[in-house]
């Protein structure tokens, strides 16, 4: 039995040493995220990204035959698994810098939301936006998921906020930010 077979076997006497094979992966470039390859693999990133993402470097060779497992050219963020029982999860945030512009464009579509009748879809609409702007104000971020919901909710026409010319500045904003 290896080493790390024998230690898991000490540590959970319930649980059986692995056997066969436990696949692979292969990453090119990784500056963030987290991997794991075996039997009874597990990945996990949970991390806080703050300010604006940086490109990540350039790769010109993405890993290929990667047996069992999974190629990976560049990884900048994210969780990857393989083998039985893999799991992989992704519950990290990423906050960008968010400029001045960002909260004005937010307060000035709050007020317009007034004009509309309080539909379940404007209340929380107005409850995303207060939150984002509450964090554009006291930490100058906002975090991308919250933004990604916002233009979701305004370019889908799921409200009828969406049609406001000043829901287009959101939407504009938002898109010079996450790119």
């Amino acid at each position: 039995m290896a080493r790390d077979q024998e230690t898991d076997a000490e540590m959970d006497p319930e649980t059986p040493p692995a056997t066969g094979s436990s696949g692979g992966i292969s990453i090119g470039v990784m500056t963030g995220g987290a991997a794991a390859a075996g039997d009874r693999a597990s990945a996990e990133d949970r991390s806080r990204r703050a300010g604006t993402p940086t490109p990540p470097p350039s790769y010109t060779g993405a890993p290929t035959n990667v047996p069992g497992g999974i190629g990976i050219g560049v990884m900048t963020g994210g969780a990857a698994a393989s083998g039985t029982d893999a799991k992989a999860v992704d519950a990290s945030e990423q906050l960008l810098d968010a400029p001045p512009e960002l909260a004005t464009a937010v307060r000035t579509l709050r007020e317009h939301l007034g004009m509309l009748n309080r539909t379940p879809d404007i209340a929380e609409l107005d409850d995303g936006l207060n939150e984002i702007e509450e964090g554009v104000t006291s930490t100058g971020q906002v975090r991308r998921d919250r933004l990604q919901w916002l233009r979701d909710r305004l370019t889908l026409g799921a409200t009828a906020a969406a049609g406001l010319a000043s829901a287009t500045a959101v939407v504009e904003t938002i898109a010079q930010l996450t790119g």
